[in-house]
């Protein structure tokens, strides 16, 4: 049996990012969550950690009109690529294997609240897999 499933709450660092590839419509997004604890002298520490989301058609119709702050619940599993990244150093250049790791979303909630004064028409604000 085999099991990759993610779930992340975390705020947007930017705003989505719209794209076309192959007649696909796509929104890549970067996610921040946070882990804090207290230290052994009792101080509070924190880490950030930053998520590369990916979210593909319909879905990506909808994260696209996220910005920057964004409260967001997402589903997705991990996956993985390897590009060749150039690297100077003086006058040579060479190349080197770089693997990224990302989310691919299949299901997305946004929990930021309303506005206020703007009205909620009772739309569901997640979208569906």
């Amino acid at each position: 049996m085999y099991f990759n499933r993610i779930t992340l709450i975390g705020f947007l660092g930017s705003d989505a990012e719209k794209k076309v590839s192959n007649g696909a419509n796509i929104a890549v997004f970067s996610l921040a969550t946070k882990t804090s604890w207290k230290n052994d002298a009792g101080t509070c520490e924190s880490r950030t950690e930053w998520h590369r989301c990916v979210a593909f058609g319909k879905l990506a119709d909808f994260a696209g009109t996220f910005g920057k702050g964004a409260h967001v619940a997402i589903e997705g599993e991990i996956r993985s690529h390897e590009y060749q990244r150039e690297v100077a150093v003086n006058d040579h250049r060479t190349l080197i294997p770089q693997r990224v790791f990302e989310i691919r979303v299949d299901s997305v909630l946004k929990l930021d609240r309303a506005a206020r004064g703007e009205s909620n028409d009772g739309g569901d604000p997640e979208v569906p897999r």
